[in-house]
């Protein structure tokens, strides 16, 4: 396929909604694969709902999330700006564009003014309704000549332009994920295309827009499937090529619903703050409305180029689950390397309180270890913290399965032995910590897990948890004695 170009054309209303960047990663995976162009537009054509900062926070999310954009929109030095030859990309930009295929439609009778007020087609709606009929405009000011439509313009009567769609007309289009879609055209509305504040709908200006930026394939959302035909219509209306459709289904919530803010959180921002990793997200929305052959699900960014096709995107919506996402990110979080996990994870050690980047200069080692013992159990980085309370929570022992290992039998001999041990060392290192458990076996005579449980839950309150031997030496001796003293009060 040649010269492929897609584009990714969202909104500036707030932070970038996970669905969009479903498909903003749909759009990417297919345009790598086709070695074609990846362009990111703004549509800022409703200024009513324009939000400072959005451009920015749609790139960095972009950006963090691996998506490289070819055309378009994009940041350079904390400012943005626009490259390629298609400008400009931001909508509000390109007014006279829109206006003069406008005009174009209205000459060759394809479009035409209309007069009606607010009021009319209020009341208009609202006696349809009762009657149970769709709303939709009834073609009143159709029969408005050109002569008066100018003498009322000239008189200062505000206007729209509508879409002259013809009557009773099937209008066909393919669609490379659903097939061949088609919708009469007296199901349809006689859209505006041009607002009485001289800006343009979105159905006007997308479709300008994509073909003067020369786009070959729209992936987008299902909930433009019943605008599609306007669109087929307007590109014949202009004399222009249709290019590829692909609808794609919607991200669910649990309860099958659109995917919304009432139900948490929903922005790239969100799933950021929480600490998941780019990798993990983008792999895991992947899956969100497609499917590979043969039911992989942890792929790389190229792995995902490579498998993507377009033929097993669903038809119905993908439901998000965040319990996925987890066992998904997990895997990326186990590939970090110790240095990789604690340089992500400090913000958050930071924000608890725990330790901070000096401290971690003055004993490299010990962190590492920390790091290290408590990778596996990870899901995302806002875990960390939590992770490592075995080491900064204050020692309590309230867990039952613990509570039961200390009234054991075995406990105070196991107890005995470790201090005995512990008195004869100056300050325990890693290798010590290695030899240590061996070493109370012989001093009491204890054994498996009548020697492990005891010990564990004497010093960390549980009876699960990391690697004993590195708990041993990232609590060092002054504190296993303190927490041993305390462990004696819950014996039999």
């Amino acid at each position: 396929m040649d010269n492929v170009r897609v584009r990714f054309a969202p909104s500036p209303t707030g932070y970038l909604h996970i669905g969009g960047l479903r498909t903003a990663v749909y759009n990417y995976l297919y345009a790598r694969q086709h070695n074609g162009k990846f362009l990111l537009r703004i549509e800022d054509t409703d200024r009513t709902r324009f939000v400072e900062g959005a451009i920015e926070n749609l790139i960095r999310s972009l950006t963090w999330s691996g998506i490289e954009i070819d055309e378009g929109v994009m940041m350079e030095g904390g400012e943005v700006v626009e490259k390629g030859d298609c400008g400009p990309y931001i909508q509000s930009k390109r007014l006279d564009i829109y206006k003069k295929y406008v005009d174009q439609l209205l000459e060759s009778g394809h479009a035409y003014y209309c007069f009606c007020t607010k009021e009319r087609l209020d009341a208009l709606r609202e006696e349809q309704k009762i009657k149970g009929k769709v709303p939709r405009y009834d073609g009143l000011c159709r029969g408005v000549s050109m002569e008066e439509a100018k003498e009322r313009i000239a008189n200062g009567e505000d206007y729209v332009v509508r879409l002259k769609l013809p009557h009773d007309r099937d209008i066909s289009f393919e669609d490379e994920a659903r097939g061949t879609i088609t919708i009469n055209s007296n199901e349809m509305d006689d859209q505006v295309l041009m607002k009485s504040d001289g800006f343009p709908t979105y159905h006007m200006a997308v479709v300008v827009d994509d073909h003067l930026m020369g786009i070959t394939h729209i992936i987008r959302g299902e909930e433009w499937l019943p605008s599609t035909p306007k669109h087929v219509y307007l590109y014949e209306a202009l004399g222009w090529e249709v290019p590829t459709y692909i609808h794609l289904p919607g991200v669910l919530n649990s309860d099958h619903k659109k995917l919304s803010k009432r139900q948490g959180d929903v922005s790239v921002e969100d799933f950021r703050g929480h600490g998941y990793l780019p990798e993990g997200l983008v792999n895991y929305l992947a899956l969100v409305g497609w499917s590979p052959e043969d039911n992989q699900e942890i792929f790389t960014m190229d792995e995902l180029i490579k498998a993507f096709d377009t033929k097993r995107i669903a038809k119905t919506g993908g439901v998000f689950d965040v319990k996925k996402l987890d066992w998904v990110n997990s895997h990326y979080m186990k590939e970090l390397s110790t240095d990789e996990l604690l340089e992500m994870a400090m913000p958050y050690i930071e924000e608890a309180g725990l330790f901070t980047k000096e401290d971690v200069e003055k004993n490299p080692e010990h962190y590492r270890v920390l790091m290290e013992t408590i990778q596996d159990g990870l899901d995302r980085l806002e875990q960390v913290p939590e992770a490592c309370g075995f080491l900064y929570d204050e020692y309590d022992v309230t867990e039952e399965a613990a509570l039961e290992q200390l009234k054991s039998e075995s406990a105070p001999k196991v107890v005995t032995g470790l201090e005995e041990i512990l008195g004869e060392m100056d300050e325990i290192t890693l290798e010590d910590a290695g030899k240590l458990m061996k070493q109370v076996q012989k001093a009491s005579g204890v054994k498996g897990k009548n020697l492990y449980m005891p010990a564990r839950a004497a010093m960390t309150g549980n009876v699960h948890g990391p690697e004993l031997s590195n708990i041993i030496y990232l609590l060092g001796k002054e504190e296993i004695l303190k927490r041993l003293e305390k462990a004696k009060g819950y014996f039999a």
